[in-house]
């Protein structure tokens, strides 16, 4: 039997559709039947009808039918479908004929264009003859057609043409060859559908008609037959609720059957068909669960019909191609717009398939490993006359016989070893690999890691079997990343196995080596002997001779891998190779540690190369070499130990490079760092351990870093979540998983042996001058030299800090905008042993607030380390934080000639500014002058001097100014008169002479002047007698422009009497005089 066998016919898959005929169309030579054809085919949207047309001649031969039968009382059936059945109805059989000719209503010539019409007619009739298939006509015309009723000739001239055609009106159709030939086509197509479809009822009802002859004793399998028949119709008929429902029918009947080992076969691949029918038009009505449900049933009922046991392998065949079908059904409803799930999803049923397929495989090994003197069966029992089966799922020598005796023994046996024999040459690998390869697509699709990695390992072992050893390697080493870093040694131990059998049968030098290395390791679950195989071979592959085969290989392929090892070592070439063992676990491990996170420059740099090996035996490296991000410091770390080829598996434990299993070796390295990397780090960016030598083959480990593998992290964070109590080992030994790498360290500069004081008085007052004293005195055995100060705001604070906070070294100068808040690098020379200098800065602060300085020293030394002489260059800062305060407060307001308060003050009238300075500062102050600087809208009384000179003040004393002014009538001004400023020169009581005179500038707030009309003001002596006149004048002032009367009234005293006028009327601008008595002492009112 073929390979092809268990594929499910065309025919089955494909979506039945109506098959309509179209003859009388010249599409090769006749541009306008060319045109028609290609509206019929050409770009059919999904909203068409669902037609299948085909072109043929008005005389081609259909299938005869068979004259139809009037009892089945003596019909025995020899099968269940016929081979050729489906495709006999999908395109052999037509449910319409249609005959095309052109023909108009006007044609002149109507008579004998009439009869030739009928005769092409006739001719289909008769190729037609006993089916039920409908005729019909279409004309081909020039014109466009007038509406039915207007045209008489066309009516009476369609009657005449139907009656000699033997048509019914329905059955003729008009095509006017116009620009709108598609919409007609359409219309067109929607009629012939119409017909079709009563084509398929009429069959359905005619193999219905057949039931009530058939009994269920010799009939069973035309039940099954004519059930299938009527769902196949249906669909054709585009019914599929009621081809559904047939179907499930049929496949109940097809159980029915009485199975024997004869019939088995048969009733198993008609149950296939049908149950794929079930299930894609479950899909097709969106029931899905439905679809899985019918094939979990025909699962069920159909996997433990096995069939002869010499066949078994068919079995699982059929077994393969079910899982594989519905898998394809699924995938096809998905892209259709089907959701799935993770845990539901095609991949399953192609991985079942898969299965199935290595099942098949495994018995096939078995059932058909004839001897080679073993012939193929001559003549051939699995052929035909046809070439083809009567009858699906039946056997090529016995078809048609359905007895469950076997007639011909011999002749079974002979056919049982033709289909042996041509399942030996089936290429079982390639079926599985590609239904695995639809597993892995599905399983990635729907993000299943772990499904996808099993399936590509199983993969990669089918590519081993099919000797596609590249193949193999390219799978296996994809899923090892996965197995590695999820910690599961048992699955990456097997699939390293497959992998070094690959790579040993192709003689890939480098893999061989790589998974050797790792199959040694303790991510390894290989027992000791065959690890110790595995380093035996190691060992040889480094002493450039061929290792032994690994066991379990095809005996052809490692003799052909045998010669590729011979070619190997016959070949000059590289024979230094490096693997970096980042990706994998090796047999050795490596961890670098730094024995501090920063060393100083003068102080020798110290690290721990710790390793360990997992292997066998005792193995000796020859050289171990670590690299650095600074390559200058690379030759101080190696080591290197001469050793012959034969010597690495040596038991011998003396040596640095000896690595006993399990056991820990720390190897001490130490270098001097340059004085160029101070403040740099110092990175170990891998160490190198070289297994084997040049004279035969060198492997080289390299590990990125510190060190540390694929396995390294998830066994660290293991060993950090145990609670296990480590045993106790001698004092020259640690344990591995304490050791944490360090592959770092900063080189930060020596220790200064100098001391920086700082000397101050706090806090800062705005705007002076502050000294800050710096003393640097050297401590070191021996000079120190170009010794360099950087002093001023530390660098990092608030900008605002930075622009309003200027340094300078001379306190003579007063600071302005242009000088720097930090100054750099100032040179102060150099120091001897115990030899101390002085430094005055002086910071000026414009804004109050916490400022924190940097006074940073550095200078150079000679110095000695591991008898090499080095310059270190060395520094110390200090740092303070100084607060600025303001140095005083300055009160301002305006009173009266009598001192009474003032809220505004009158144009022309005199007052008094009084000014009151309280000190802040917790130090004495000076005020050395002050000035007043006075507004052009003011004017002063009297000269203005300051009255506060040289006073100095001491903390919450005040110092006290009045002046009084005057201002002139300037009009309604709002918001007020500006006064001007008041200007306090001073400085700190215990500053120096040559420090500059502070100045502060303070503005005099706005006063509001008020214009009166008329001033008063009285001239009285300033105490009086009693009994003795005392002379009182007022005066008048009009400060308007009018002449204005005012009436003057006096109150009564009981401590005076006055002579005068006691109510007056006079001008405003006047005087008058009134002599007051005085009657009684003391202070009084008048």
């Amino acid at each position: 039997m073929s390979p092809t066998q268990w594929d499910f016919p065309v025919e089955l898959c494909c979506r039945p559709m109506a098959f309509v005929t179209l003859t009388g169309l010249d599409v090769v030579y006749n541009a306008v039947h060319r045109a028609v054809w290609d509206a019929f085919c050409a770009n059919r949207r999904a909203d068409r009808v669902p037609i299948s047309f085909k072109v043929l001649p008005g005389d081609h031969e259909y299938p005869k039918c068979r004259p139809k039968r009037t009892s089945y009382e003596w019909y025995i059936p020899k099968g269940i479908l016929k081979t050729g059945w489906m495709n006999k109805h999908l395109n052999l059989v037509p449910a319409l004929v249609v005959v095309f000719y052109e023909l108009d209503w006007d044609e002149p010539q109507w008579k004998e264009k009439q009869s030739e019409c009928a005769t092409r007619v006739e001719i289909v009739r008769q190729s037609l003859q006993g089916r039920n298939t409908k005729v019909a006509v279409v004309l081909i015309q020039k014109k466009t057609p007038l509406p039915p009723g207007e045209d008489v000739i066309a009516s009476e001239r369609a009657a005449a043409l139907c009656n000699a055609c033997e048509l019914s009106g329905k059955s003729l159709f008009v095509l006017p060859h116009t620009d709108h030939l598609v919409g007609y086509i359409i219309r067109l197509e929607n009629a012939f559908y119409e017909h079709a479809q009563t084509y398929y009822y009429t069959e359905i009802r005619r193999v219905k008609s057949h039931k009530e002859f058939l009994n269920k004793t010799t009939h069973q399998l035309l039940f099954v037959r004519h059930q299938f028949k009527i769902a196949f119709f249906s669909e054709l008929k585009q019914d599929t609720q009621n081809a559904l429902k047939n179907y499930r029918t049929a496949y109940n009947l097809v159980h029915e059957l009485r199975a024997h080992e004869t019939n088995i076969l048969e009733i198993k691949t008609m149950a296939g068909f049908i149950n794929y029918k079930i299930c894609r038009l479950c899909f097709q009505h969106n029931t899905p669960l439905d679809a899985i449900a019918q094939f979990r049933k025909h699962i069920d009922l159909c996997k433990k019909k096995i069939g002869s046991a010499e066949l078994s392998f068919e079995h699982d065949a059929w077994m393969s191609k079910q899982f594989q079908a519905f898998g394809d059904l699924f995938d096809e409803a998905i892209k259709l717009g089907l959701t799935a799930i993770q845990t539901q999803n095609p991949g399953f049923y192609y991985q079942q398939a898969a299965y199935y397929a290595q099942e098949r495989k495994q018995l096939a090994k078995t059932l058909c490993n004839h001897e080679a003197s073993v012939m193929y069966p001559n003549p051939d029992p699995l052929e035909t006359q046809t070439g083809v089966l009567d009858f699906y799922g039946q056997r090529s020598w016995r078809q048609g016989i359905l007895s469950f005796d076997l007639s011909d023994p011999e002749k079974e046996k002979v056919g049982i070893l033709a289909i042996q024999l041509k399942e030996r040459n089936v290429v079982h690998s390639e079926i599985i690999i590609t239904l695995l390869s639809n597993a892995v697509a599905q399983f990635k699709k729907y993000k299943c890691p772990r499904m996808k990695s099993h399936l590509m390992v199983q993969m990669g072992e089918e590519y081993y079997y099919a000797k596609d050893y590249t193949k193999a390697l390219k799978l296996l080493d994809y899923v090892m990343c996965d197995y590695r870093s999820e910690g599961w040694w048992t699955l990456l131990t097997s699939v390293l196995t497959t992998a070094l059998k690959c790579s040993y049968l192709m003689a890939q030098l480098k893999d061989y080596i790589t998974y050797s290395l790792e199959l040694l390791g303790r991510a390894s679950t290989l027992k000791d002997d065959q690890k110790s195989r595995i380093e035996k071979n190691l060992i040889n592959v480094l002493m450039n001779e061929s290792p032994d085969p690994e066991p379990d290989c095809d005996i052809l392929a490692v003799k052909t891998a045998q010669k590729l090892w011979a070619d190997r070592i016959s070949l000059a070439g590289s024979n230094i190779f490096t693997i970096g063992v980042q990706d994998f676990v090796p047999f050795v491990q490596c961890k670098a540690k730094f024995h501090a996170p920063s060393f100083h420059v003068d102080v020798p740099v110290q690290f721990d190369i710790y390793l360990k090996a997992d292997c066998p035996h005792p193995i000796r490296f020859s050289k171990l070499c670590v690299s650095f991000n600074n390559q200058e410091y690379n030759q101080f770390c190696v080591i290197e130990e001469a050793s012959k080829a034969n010597e690495v598996l040596e038991n011998l434990t003396q040596g640095k490079m000896c690595l006993v299993p399990g056991k820990t070796r720390k190897l001490l390295f130490k270098f001097v760092a340059k004085t160029e990397d101070v403040g740099k780090k110092i990175e170990i960016t891998s160490v190198d351990l070289a297994l084997g030598n040049e004279t035969g083959r060198c492997v080289v480990l390299n590990w990125q870093g510190g060190g540390g593998d694929a396995a390294s992290s998830q066994e660290a964070l293991q060993a950090a979540r145990s609670f296990k109590r480590r045993p106790k080992l001698p004092d020259n030994e640690v344990h591995w998983d304490s050791i944490i790498i360090q592959a770092s360290t900063m080189i930060i500069s020596r220790v200064p042996n100098i001391s920086v004081h700082l000397l101050h008085e706090p806090p800062a007052l705005t705007n002076e001058m502050y000294c800050l004293v710096v003393t640097v005195q050297s401590h070191e055995k021996t000079q120190i030299r170009d010794v360099k100060l950087t002093a001023g705001l530390k660098p990092g604070q608030d900008a605002n800090l930075t622009q309003k906070t200027h340094v300078t070294l001379h306190g003579t100068e007063l600071c302005d905008e242009s000088y720097p808040a930090l100054l750099t690098d100032i040179p102060v020379g150099d120091l001897h042993p115990g030899e101390q200098l002085e430094k005055m800065l002086y910071v000026r602060c414009g804004t109050v607030g916490s400022r924190m300085f940097l006074v940073y020293v550095s200078y150079l030394i000679n110095t000695t380390v591991e008898e090499k002489e080095i310059v270190c260059k060395c520094h110390k800062d200090e740092t303070v934080t100084i607060e600025t305060v303001f140095p005083f407060d300055v009160a301002v307001k305006f009173v009266s000639t009598k001192f009474e308060h003032l809220e505004r003050v009158y144009a022309d009238i005199p007052f008094l500014l009084m000014t009151d300075l309280l000190s802040a500062s917790p130090w004495a102050l000076t005020i050395v002058s002050s000035e007043l600087q006075l507004a052009p809208s003011m004017t002063t009384v009297d000269q203005l001097e300051s009255q506060v000179d040289n006073v100095i003040l001491q903390t919450g004393e005040s110092a006290s100014e009045c002046f009084c002014l005057q201002c002139p009538s300037l009009g309604n001004i709002e918001g007020g008169v500006a006064t001007g400023h008041y200007i306090i020169s001073w400085k700190r009581t215990s500053a120096m002479e040559n420090i500059p005179i502070i100045t502060t500038v303070i503005t005099l707030p706005h006063v509001i002047v008020e214009n009166i009309p008329l001033h008063v003001n009285a001239d009285l002596p300033s105490f009086g007698r009693v009994r003795e006149s005392l002379p009182v004048k007022y005066h008048l002032q009009n400060k308007t422009d009018l002449v204005q009367d005012v009436e003057i009234s006096v109150e009564p005293s009981d401590a005076f009497m006055f002579s005068g006028l006691k109510q007056i009327r006079l001008p405003a601008q006047a005087f008058y005089t009134y002599q007051y008595f005085c009657q009684a002492t003391g202070s009084t009112h008048g």
